[in-house]
């Protein structure tokens, strides 16, 4: 909301983080205000409105010594009784951090850092690079923006599919880190998964016919219908084959089926049709033993065509192992080997470990599974590597 009305995305950050300043110290002694959002947009605003105002001063100095008189433009925007009502500008926030004087992957990590409220380092785990080498992107793009000189405002409709594409991947990324925390106590963060599911479901009411976005819906709801299985009732994580699929929620599958058999035939088929597509064969599976690897295996071949990486590589390994054999998955994960964007994660020793537990080689898997223990950063997924690995040590009866 700042943003929009002053026009200073940096500035406005700022304001907010002084606000939020504010309420930590003010809020636990003098009580909660009956309007929170309310209090916390009025507090910023009228720090942003000082900012606004020394502004004024200043240039008026300037123009003084100039001989000019100060330009009308830098009066401070009125209030808006609609923000502090409740508006909701985080679809549109999305839109303004993909901006123009960015490159995509710099305006992904921005957003994801300043509306996904993701960690440096989360974001440096999604894009598989450092989180020094993230952490200069990040303030590298914010100082491009304070210098481009261009407006920092909702773009023109027909501008806005240019910076779509961008904004689609803000919101995939969100919900991955909902649906799998990259690190810390929780396997999950539903309350980002959620969100993200709402932003895109903004989004597709937006634009209803666009195949990509039906297809990340699609994709979101398919795998968080999952969410209540992937834990049991110790918290534990459970893999895809060992849930409980009665606990998969039923009407989330048949809605995101529905969306992505709309959207296929409708085309261009993109990455998020394809890995919508591949969630609804996990989904449409009675059992583990039912699932239909073969035609995952084909849809995964489309996804590395559409959107070559290092972890579609990982799943399509996985894949040819359920159709050929571990043996011939084992092979090409030997091939992945020379990837540098997987060096230092622990997903490879991961699928090493399932596939030489597939051939039969307990200690082997073993191993792997202890090594990429000691390279993840999520607690319950340590958790469950290192018990994984103690039980195939120990001898079979």
């Amino acid at each position: 909301m700042l943003t929009r009305r002053f026009g200073d995305f940096a500035a406005a950050e700022d304001a907010v983080q002084e606000a939020l300043l504010a309420a930590a110290l003010q809020w636990p002694a003098e009580g909660l205000p009956d309007r929170p959002r309310g209090w916390l947009i009025q507090v910023a605003q009228r720090r942003m409105t000082e900012e606004v105002r020394s502004e004024q001063a200043r240039r008026r100095r300037e123009d003084r010594v100039a001989g000019q008189l100060p330009a009308d433009h830098w009066a401070a925007p009125p209030a808006d009784a609609e923000d502090a009502a409740g508006r909701d500008d985080t679809l549109l926030l999305l839109f303004l951090c993909c901006h123009p004087a960015l490159s995509p992957a710099a305006a992904i990590a921005l957003t994801l850092r300043s509306v996904g409220g993701l960690t440096t380092g989360q974001i440096a785990d999604a894009f598989l690079v450092p989180e020094a080498t993230m952490g200069q992107r990040i303030s590298r793009a914010k100082q491009r923006i304070r210098s481009s000189g261009i407006p920092f405002r909702m773009p023109a409709p027909e501008d806005r599919p240019a910076r779509l594409a961008s904004v689609l991947h803000v919101l995939y990324l969100i919900f991955n880190e909902g649906y799998a925390s990259s690190a810390g106590p929780d396997l999950q963060r539903v309350e980002l998964s959620r969100e993200a599911i709402r932003l895109t479901r903004a989004l597709h009411s937006a634009l209803p016919e666009h195949s990509e976005v039906t297809g990340l819906l699609a994709l979101m709801l398919l795998n968080h219908a999952r969410s209540r299985a992937r834990t049991d009732g110790l918290g534990e994580l459970v893999p895809l084959a060992e849930q409980d699929r009665s606990r998969w929620d039923t009407e989330a599958i048949a809605e995101g089926i529905a969306l992505i058999t709309a959207a296929l035939p409708r085309g261009p088929v993109g990455p998020y049709q394809v890995q919508a597509a591949i969630a609804a064969v996990h989904d449409e599976a009675a059992t583990a033993e039912e699932t239909d690897w073969p035609q995952i295996l084909a849809l995964y071949g489309v996804l590395e065509r559409l959107a070559p990486s290092p972890v579609v590589a990982l799943n399509r390994v996985v894949a040819t192992a359920m159709v050929h054999g571990p043996a011939v998955g084992l092979a090409e994960l030997d091939a992945l080997r020379d990837d540098g964007r997987l060096t230092g994660r622990h997903r490879p020793a991961v699928v090493r470990g399932y596939l030489l537990e597939l051939s039969g080689d307990r200690a082997g898997a073993a191993e792997q599974y202890r090594a990429a223990a000691r390279h993840t950063a999520s607690l319950p997924e340590r958790h469950h590597l290192t018990i994984r690995a103690a039980r195939l040590a120990q001898p079979l009866d």
